[in-house]
């Protein structure tokens, strides 16, 4: 796997900790901090795997989704959360978001995710 993902997150040490778990695949991952830097990051690049907190300081994933659907049709995107319950998933899920990732990460998990969205 060769290319990159958009972490979504106003979370810089999550950001870090996902560059240390995607290292040994070359995932190339990039980092903005809400949807306004994600807005203007996928207009100057597509990424094929977006991955986005459930809560943005201006908005939240379903925000994301809309985003990406607009001007990245393809890409996968993948809600991560700390409290990630039953209801966050069955609204993400019904409404097109690729998988949910909870938080902490780990490593084992991450690739699973990650892996299965570049395979699809």
């Amino acid at each position: 796997m060769n290319s990159g993902v958009l972490f979504v997150s106003p979370h810089t040490e999550d950001a870090d900790r996902l560059t240390q778990i995607l290292s040994p695949l070359t995932v190339r991952l990039e980092h903005v901090a809400d949807l306004e830097q994600a807005r203007d990051k996928l207009r100057e690049e597509p990424f094929p795997v977006i991955l986005t907190d459930a809560d943005l300081p201006d908005g939240a994933w379903a925000d994301v989704l809309n985003l990406a659907r607009e001007v990245a049709p393809s890409a996968k995107v993948i809600v991560t959360d700390r409290f990630a319950d039953g209801r966050l998933w069955v609204d993400a899920l019904s409404h097109g978001v690729f998988d949910i990732l909870a938080q902490p990460f780990y490593a084992t998990e991450v690739r699973r995710i990650l892996t299965n969205a570049y395979a699809c």
